[in-house]
């Protein structure tokens, strides 16, 4: 456990170098329960598939966030900034640095990317590049349905988003509810330098409301990348590690979103000075 800025947050993976040869920030799912201690056998998996891929000194920090009802907005975005902070103090080039996460940690994920394109410094703090694993884009909207497919609900949903905004104002607050913001200058600011991977399932709650934000990125001139599973559900790559068959399978969603950000990060630019 370490303390910044009056926050405690967990270290999950972390090399040993101070000087990164790659940085990811991975928020665990859920604004009302979850852990990144969950996560540990996905992003152990993902460290070594990073490592396979060619990245002489892959880093995963993972960020874990209050949870509400204990604290809701904006603690966790400012808890959020104060990891992100901390990762640009370490890898120094905030180029190599990939966001990740999936459900709620992508919303979060997003929110940051909206509130630094605030700063006076954006440019200098912007990350290379965004792999969102099914995002909660919108917290409250009829657009999040359930299907027959998926183990959401939506009305539990709205709940939990409902509990994290605090009040209904706070519900049409983009740095709050991402997918409200319809402002595409905003967005192109927020983009990574690389721009956005978004991988998802066509059969989960949140389906509608993630299509419609790539749209809306890809016209405000973001680079954006897709994966749409068919008949997945929400954050399949994270359920196949625990429920697939082979280890084939259980692998095959970091293995396609290592081969994403490899193509816009290279591992061979990005390594440690004299190791």
């Amino acid at each position: 456990m370490s303390t910044i800025q009056g926050t405690d947050i967990r270290y999950t993976l972390e090399c040993h170098a101070q000087d990164k040869g790659f940085g990811s920030v991975g928020d665990c799912g859920g604004f009302s329960m979850g852990s990144s201690y969950f996560y540990l056998e996905f992003l152990m998996a993902w460290l070594t598939i990073l490592g396979n891929a060619g990245y002489r000194n892959p880093a995963i920090f993972a960020l874990e966030y209050t949870l509400v009802p204990d604290e809701r907005y904006p603690v966790q975005l400012e808890q959020t900034v104060a990891g992100y902070d901390h990762i640009c103090s370490i890898v120094k080039d905030p180029s190599r640095i990939c966001l990740a996460g999936d459900s709620a940690g992508a919303t979060l994920q997003l929110s940051l990317l909206l509130h630094m394109s605030k700063s006076s410094d954006a440019g200098k703090r912007r990350p290379g590049f965004a792999t969102l694993i099914s995002p909660w884009a919108t917290l409250v909207t009829p657009k999040n349905r359930d299907t027959p497919s998926d183990y959401l609900n939506a009305d539990s949903l709205h709940l939990y988003g409902r509990q994290f905004a605090g009040t209904l104002a706070n519900l049409k607050d983009p740095l709050v509810s991402p997918g409200v913001c319809k402002d595409r200058d905003w967005w192109l600011r927020a983009s990574p330098s690389k721009g956005y991977c978004f991988m998802y399932g066509s059969e989960e709650v949140f389906a509608p409301e993630v299509r419609d934000l790539i749209t809306l990125l890809r016209r405000s001139g973001c680079a954006v990348r897709v994966r749409e599973e068919p008949g997945q559900v929400h954050a399949w790559p994270v359920v196949s590690l625990f429920l697939a068959d082979t280890q084939g399978e259980r692998t095959k969603g970091l293995r396609d979103l290592t081969k994403v950000i490899t193509q816009v990060i290279d591992p061979q630019i990005v390594k440690v000075d004299g190791l």
